[in-house]
């Protein structure tokens, strides 16, 4: 995937995307391979959204353990359903694509292939 050299939003998926799918009900999150790369590829001028169908409850140790972890981001969003997430955005007048979905297999490594490319 080609991606322009312009400031970027991340949304991610937590259970079974960064961490172990409803690991958090057997006791604890465990953090899944390529998180830590992942993350620590994004240019520190993007924003990281975080959204999540687990209840506001559990969010406090989710937040303390991704600090504990150096999981960077700036919102989570808790208490969504369980389905589909549909993410809607415009081409710009240059032709530049402004959204991407990528699905990936529930708790397998985390790897998302890009490049930055100026002048896009």
């Amino acid at each position: 995937m080609k991606l322009s050299d312009l400031n970027k939003t991340w949304i991610f998926d937590i259970d079974g995307t960064i961490v172990k799918h409803n690991g958090y009900k057997n006791g604890n999150d465990v953090l899944l391979e390529g998180v830590r790369e992942t993350f620590n590829k994004i240019d520190k001028n993007d924003k990281i959204i975080l959204l999540t169908s687990r209840e506001e409850k559990y969010i406090p140790k989710l937040k303390k353990f991704l600090k504990e972890n150096n999981i960077r981001y700036n919102y989570i969003i808790s208490n969504l359903p369980f389905g589909e997430r549909i993410l809607i955005n415009d081409i710009k007048p240059s032709g530049l694509k402004c959204a991407y979905a990528i699905n990936k297999k529930r708790d397998e490594k985390l790897n998302i292939d890009y490049e930055i490319e100026e002048n896009i």
